[in-house]
């Protein structure tokens, strides 16, 4: 396994951590009266736009799947056109998903929402720039052995880690501490943005100490 593509891929999740950090604290120099906990919801756009930006860009630039196949450019209008499908329909599911799991039905559903396209853009975003619209390529990528590509052991990190974050989010709102973040969904949000920074972290630093186990192979 290459060196040069191992920091490739730190250099690329370092900057996508960086720009969740910067959606942070950038947007109060512009916006009056702007935090992550006081105008939550504007900071869960902020973020999201920022991360979803630069996953395109840097897809763009290094160029991780890149195909040997030239494709024409009404087909890549037509992907272009089922990659936003296919991540409007991930918002959806998975805004049905934390309701199911408790969130408000009625109450609420900007924010549950919002959380939701926050999550699609930590997960089915990057899906989306690796593998395209292609389900049975998440499929196998998120099945055991199945990541061909350092880039795909860290989408199946990141992703897996974001969503395990959002969860263990979800347990202080119960409690009654009475803090400003405990109101929905401020610590899942933050939970699972934790675990996306986590993930970024932890991907290259795993690939790194296991590279001569690791064996990719083409299917």
């Amino acid at each position: 396994m290459r060196e040069a593509e191992i920091r490739r891929l730190l250099v690329a999740n370092l900057l996508r951590a960086l720009s969740i950090v910067l959606a942070a604290v950038v947007p109060a120099f512009f916006l009056d009266g702007f935090s992550v906990l006081g105008t939550h919801l504007t900071w869960l756009c902020v973020c999201s736009v920022c991360v979803a930006a630069l996953n395109v860009i840097l897809h763009l630039v290094l160029k991780p799947s890149q195909s040997p196949k030239r494709s024409s450019f009404a087909h890549k209008i037509s992907r272009f056109l089922k990659c936003c499908i296919y991540f409007f329909m991930s918002c959806i599911l998975f805004h049905a998903i934390i309701v199911l799991y408790g969130a408000p039905l009625i109450e609420s559903v900007t924010e549950t929402f919002l959380f939701a396209v926050l999550l699609s853009t930590f997960t089915t975003l990057q899906c989306l720039c690796l593998l395209g619209p292609n389900i049975q390529a998440w499929i196998r990528v998120f099945s055991k052995n199945g990541a061909m590509s350092i880039w795909e052991s860290s989408l199946q990190m990141t992703s897996v880690c974001s969503i395990l974050g959002a969860w263990f989010g979800a347990f202080p709102i119960p409690l009654d501490w009475d803090r400003p973040w405990q109101v929905w969904p401020i610590s899942c949000s933050l939970g699972a943005t934790f675990g996306y920074m986590a993930g970024l972290i932890i991907a290259p630093l795993w690939i790194h100490w296991n590279r001569k186990q690791l064996t990719y192979k083409s299917r």
